[in-house]
């Protein structure tokens, strides 16, 4: 962790209180440098040197981190305050926000789990003639390639540095260093005598390589096919485009870490039941299609997961969740901003979520060309802000920020992200969580408006999603004494049951995949603990009475965490020994149907048994005159002297 925040002021372009940072911080500030990355190098040298160094600036990082190389120390780390706080329109105070930042910055991020992808540069061009087999020339002695030619008068060409086939690709499916190729009208090259020649074609040939690089200009092979690594796609018609494409498979030879994005629990998972589809959630937000079924629960292909994290912000049941970083990592570090600057003596902390690529680079622009951030807007940079659900958004209200706004890049899907923010503003009542659409950093200012007081008492958000959700909405809301309505696509609600349809066949508490529906062993009884419930339509599905309905709703009360009673009914006895078992009233039904209108019950006793429980009737059964389990006489055993009459006879 570090302990020596190195200071600079960036030629005096912003204002730095070195005292009041160390009281805010708890760090040993050095003074403040004025060119820490040019005229006093020597300092950030001592710094880096002497270790555990904090270093305020971001811009110049890539410096500073080859001089931590040729010292042949760790690299020290970074904290950016000139672009996310010095450099500012605001009058007010940037203390307490640099304080926040340099808090956050302390913190140690868990490591991601990952696994290593070897690749061995097996390339597959793909395109026309004209465009193919130049770029396979230039990458022929780079790379192992493999060109497709989709031209069907495509000749034989002479360049023996690369393999050259003709056909059209019926099917792909894998990843960088793993994909797999299925090709019709497969045709190959014949490489003797003095005219190259084609062998005849065949379908369904199978390949496999690590890097396909795209040059048809035609449909993409993958969806989402930008975040499909190892597929590298461009415009024909863009000899820029083909080029960075070529540069970029120039370097996809060796091994690589693969980050494993997403973590899967299958027990929790509410996908299915007996055949019975109910959530389908991650299935259909996943822009890559690495989501499929596998019977009751879903199965996630980590190699083509692009880590976007939708399917853990949906995923009900928590079955999902997210590992770059945990969600409960994200969640101490927004308490851990809103407390360092409220303790640094800040006021109505607001928060940004943005991205690390275009978000990051909008809030520089802004910084430098117009009137930065304002002084209580707090921003914190994710990898991926597509996984920003209505429990990161709860959670922040409730840590103490006056409102959340998430700052959209061109390239973010909206779908999960829509759906959160509405959910998040049906369960607060208000509109203190937002979206951000813009690419001007003129305009960002603007944009971020105006925001009402915080919450006057911050939580600690811990447990699962739903479990902050809870809280956090308790919190938020703390005069809710009826259940909030919600929107139909929102994972918490009650399950409503017609009674007069409801048999008590209880299907729906065996198939319930989070256990909300229960049943009582004493007596028939189906009981109902809405804390519990996924909204996954799964009991509706499976009903046979069609007798269950839904409303979401999100009841923030201790009855949601208790049971409760949706349908009872008097228990059947049985009139042989009086053993309850069945319900009373379909017990009569069947009675009043079969009884003496049923061939199997035309007489009177055997009427009788449909009333009497499951060991009485086979006793009955067995005691009636055309007994079902009773069988003809039992053969006399046989003895020697029958084998002895036997030959006696012959």
């Amino acid at each position: 962790m570090p302990k020596h925040l190195i200071l600079c002021d960036c030629l005096g372009s912003q204002s730095l209180d070195k005292d009041a940072l160390e009281a805010a911080t708890g760090l040993s500030c050095s003074r403040v440098h004025t060119g820490l990355c040019t005229t006093q190098i020597e300092a950030a040298s001592a710094a880096i040197e002497a270790g555990d160094a904090l270093i305020a600036c971001q811009q110049e990082r890539t410096t500073f981190e080859e001089l931590a190389a040729d010292l042949e120390i760790e690299t020290p780390a970074f904290v950016d305050l000139r672009d996310r706080a010095g450099w500012s329109a605001d009058t007010a105070s940037k203390t307490p926000k640099m304080a926040a930042l340099i808090a956050e910055a302390t913190m140690e991020a868990p490591v991601t789990p990952a696994v290593d992808v070897a690749s061995e540069g097996m390339c597959l061009i793909v395109g026309q003639s004209d465009v193919a087999l130049p770029a396979a020339a230039k990458l022929a002695d780079a790379l192992s390639v493999t060109v497709l030619l989709t031209d069907t008068d495509a000749e034989p060409p002479l360049d023996r540095r690369f393999d050259p086939i003709k056909g059209r690709i019926r099917r792909a499916s894998g990843a960088f260093g793993g994909f797999n190729l299925t090709i019709d009208a497969l045709q190959m090259l014949n490489p003797g005598g003095r005219e190259l020649t084609w062998t005849d074609p065949r379908d369904r040939a199978a390949s496999q390589c690590d890097i396909i690089l795209d040059l048809t200009g035609d449909t993409a092979l993958f969806p989402a096919p930008e975040k499909r690594e190892g597929y590298l796609r461009a415009d024909p018609g863009r000899p820029e485009a083909v080029q960075g494409a070529l540069l970029a498979a120039s370097q996809l030879i060796g091994t690589f870490e693969k980050p494993l994005y997403v973590r899967l629990e299958a027990s929790l998972c509410a996908h299915s039941r007996a055949g019975q589809t109910a959530c389908t959630n991650c299935l259909d937000i996943c822009p890559t299609g690495a989501i499929t079924s596998a019977g009751d629960h879903v199965a996630i292909d980590p190699m083509v997961c692009a880590g976007c994290g939708a399917c853990s912000a949906l995923c009900p049941s928590g079955a999902i969740t997210y590992e770059d970083p945990p969600t409960n990592f994200t969640f101490r570090r927004m308490e851990t901003l809103a407390s360092a600057y409220v303790q640094a003596g800040g006021q109505n902390p607001r928060l940004l979520v943005h991205d690390a690529k275009f978000g990051a680079e909008l809030i520089q622009l802004s910084a430098r060309y117009a009137k930065g951030l304002p002084a209580n807007v707090i921003p914190m940079s994710l990898d991926t802000i597509a996984g920003f659900g209505h429990s990161e958004m709860l959670a922040a209200l409730a840590v103490g920020f006056a409102d959340v706004q998430v700052l959209l890049a061109p390239t973010t899907e909206r779908d999960a992200l829509d759906r959160e923010l509405t959910l998040t503003r049906a369960i607060t009542g208000k509109d203190n969580a937002r979206l951000i659409d813009i690419t001007d950093p003129e305009a960002l200012w603007e944009a971020l408006g105006e925001a009402e007081a915080p919450l006057a008492e911050p939580i600690l958000p811990m447990g699962t999603r739903r479990q902050v959700a809870r809280t956090a909405a308790k919190a938020l809301r703390p005069d809710a004494d009826q259940p909030i309505p919600l929107p139909d696509t929102a994972p918490y609600g009650a399950v409503l049951v017609d009674t007069d349809a409801c048999t008590l066949c209880l299907s729906c508490v065996s198939l319930c995949p989070s256990g909300a529906l229960a049943d009582n062993p004493d007596k028939p009884e189906l009981r109902f603990q809405e804390d519990a419930c996924l909204q996954c339509g799964l009991c509706a599905n499976v009903c046979p009475e069609d007798a269950i309905t839904y409303e979401a709703r999100f009841d923030l009360s201790d009855a949601a965490l208790s049971q409760s009673t949706l349908h009872e009914e008097e228990p059947a006895a049985c009139i042989e020994c009086g053993a309850l078992f069945g319900v009373k009233s379909t017990i009569d039904k069947i009675t009043e149907k079969l009884a003496g209108k049923h061939s199997m019950f035309a007489s009177s006793d055997a009427a009788r048994m449909i009333q009497m429980c499951d060991n009485c009737r086979v006793q009955a059964q067995y005691h009636s005159e055309n007994n079902p389990f009773a069988g003809g006489e039992r053969p006399k055993p046989r003895t020697t002297d029958d084998y002895y009459v036997k030959r006696k006879d012959h």
